[in-house]
């Protein structure tokens, strides 16, 4: 493959052209390319093209999205009629379903975030309908799923999460949040079984390929989508590499080792690692359930009685992350508020008093809030700050339903990525797709401009934060590499393995911005998983 190849090695970080044999990289530079062709050698003559080690996607969540994708995916429309054309249609042309299912609305799409149960009852009346939000932290419901689980005006919120409700009856609204909606989910939404998860997941890496994604943690692992995982990975038609990050119930306590550890055992197979425990410590901002260190904003120049919630508090926590250190996993933890950035990293301090230092790599995602003291203990307690760029732009959902409630100082405490590098942090990306989108090159493009690749001519969200190129380009190849401890992955070497991603420009040149750039061949070691050439 002739090309402009950037490597992602310190040490050649450019050449012009890379040979494979097999699942390995054999030559790189023309020169020593060109001694590996014989009879029988395909060369891909790509001028004016880029060729990058493969992606990894340090967070996302590939089988939920995948299931979404063969239901209701309302990811790709853009307002609450458009929602509500395709839920109406997707009703209608699958009668025989006794209850819709799917999600990935947008909560600016309505108004305070929460949309109602009168819209769906008019266009499903017969059935449940519950659809998550886009990043699944609260669910759209009809009233028939409402009664299904008999929620009422008397019905009492959980403690890790809240019921909307209409403000002059006191009547369940449609909207739920945190807990309310994955406890309704557990309990009543008919899961898929083991083959319809391994279709999901099918159809995600399909789409992932596409990107030029060639491995990715899965950060919500359930005994469900590791047997389908394993499954695919025995088959051989995993062809990603997948870490899979195990479930950590809130619910319940340490007993869940014994769990994890079975999980383990039977899981490794093929190129699924299930060698991650997910922790989440808090919600998100825009429902009020993001852990913060002050009260949140009233939206209005007030302040409110509300700090967040804490799904395990700093002690558990603590005591959780030091067992499972000791046992050898990795943790992967959400923490979206300022105190809930501050108990995941005083809950690996504590690991590291009790169980000394090790390799295992643990990692926060999300960072969104960060206070200044916090920025150098990623360094010092060797923690890697697990980023979701896409994130850190001026969009609706920032600027309605995130900014009043933060306040102008918390504000500019968000998504610190330059901070952390230059505090020497070590950054992985991802992209929480279904929540956002999962391309890669629009992620990156927004860590180096904080600019939304679909509305360049908006300001910069804190521009002071934004990335070099090749820094946000190592963070999604090698950053995640190394949190999915992959030492063949997000580097192109001699003997590494095969992991490839071609570009149909240089993404070095001039005038180029990475969303400008379109994926045309993803190779995963050595294989040709996706080819979008019309020439080949």
């Amino acid at each position: 493959m002739e090309a402009r190849v950037w490597t992602g090695d310190p040490n050649r970080p450019t050449t012009d052209a890379v040979a494979v044999r097999g699942d390995r990289v054999v030559a790189l530079g023309s020169a020593d390319v060109r001694e590996q062709i014989g009879t029988g050698t395909e060369v891909i003559e790509a001028d004016h093209a880029s060729a990058l080690p493969g992606f990894q996607d340090a967070h996302c969540h590939p089988a939920q999205a995948g299931n979404n994708m063969l239901r209701v995916w309302l990811n790709d429309d853009a307002n609450q009629t458009a929602y509500l054309d395709h839920i109406g249609r997707y009703a209608a042309e699958h009668p025989e379903e006794p209850f819709i299912v799917g999600g990935g609305w947008a909560m600016e799409a309505f108004p305070g975030g929460t949309p109602r149960k009168e819209d769906l009852d008019a266009i499903v009346p017969d059935r449940p309908v519950f659809l998550f939000n886009r990043d699944v932290h609260g669910a759209w419901v009809n009233s028939k799923a409402l009664q299904l689980a008999g929620i009422g005006r008397n019905t009492p919120d959980p403690g890790d999460g809240r019921i909307e409700r209409d403000p002059r009856s006191g009547e369940p609204s449609g909207t739920l949040h945190e807990g309310a909606a994955y406890s309704f989910n557990d309990r009543y939404v008919p899961l898929p079984d083991t083959k319809a998860w391994q279709n999901a997941i099918r159809t995600a890496q399909q789409h992932l390929h596409r990107l030029g994604i060639t491995g990715w943690q899965d950060a919500w692992v359930t005994p469900a989508t590791l047997e389908a995982y394993r499954a695919l990975a025995a088959s051989g038609e995993l062809t990603a590499r997948v870490v899979g990050a195990l479930w950590w119930d809130r619910h319940a306590g340490l007993e869940q080792l014994d769990t994890f550890l079975a999980q383990r055992e039977i899981g490794r197979v093929g190129n699924f690692y299930p060698t991650t425990v997910k922790i989440m410590t808090d919600g998100v901002l825009e429902n009020f359930t993001g852990a913060l260190l002050e009260p949140y904003c009233d939206g209005c120049g007030g302040t409110t009685d509300n700090s967040g919630l804490t799904y395990i508090d700093a002690e558990q926590l603590a005591a959780a992350v030091s067992l499972l250190d000791r046992n050898g996993f990795q943790v992967h933890m959400h923490a979206i508020g300022d105190r809930a950035v501050r108990n995941c990293l005083n809950a690996v301090e504590a690991a590291r008093r009790v169980n000394g230092a090790n390799d295992l790599r643990h990692h926060i995602a999300h960072v969104q809030v960060i206070q200044p003291e916090e920025i150098p203990r990623f360094a010092q307690l060797d923690v890697v700050a697990n980023c979701q760029p896409f994130w850190a732009q001026h969009e609706p959902q920032m600027e309605e339903l995130t900014i009043p409630y933060l306040g102008e100082l918390r504000s500019e405490r968000q998504y610190l990525f330059e901070d952390l590098r230059r505090s020497g942090a070590r950054l992985a990306m991802g992209s929480d797709w279904p929540v956002t989108t999962a391309d890669p090159l629009k992620e990156i493009e927004v860590a180096v401009r904080r600019i939304s690749p679909d509305h360049r001519d908006t300001p910069a969200f804190l521009p002071e934060q934004a990335l070099a190129l090749e820094t946000a380009l190592s963070a999604f190849t090698a950053g995640s590499a190394f949190v999915n401890h992959d030492p063949d992955g997000g580097i192109l070497r001699v003997g590494s393995r095969a992991d490839l991603t071609l570009l149909d420009r240089d993404l070095f040149a001039d005038a180029v911005l990475p969303a400008d750039a379109t994926v045309t061949m993803t190779v995963a070691a050595g294989k040709v998983v996706y080819d979008g050439s019309s020439t080949r």
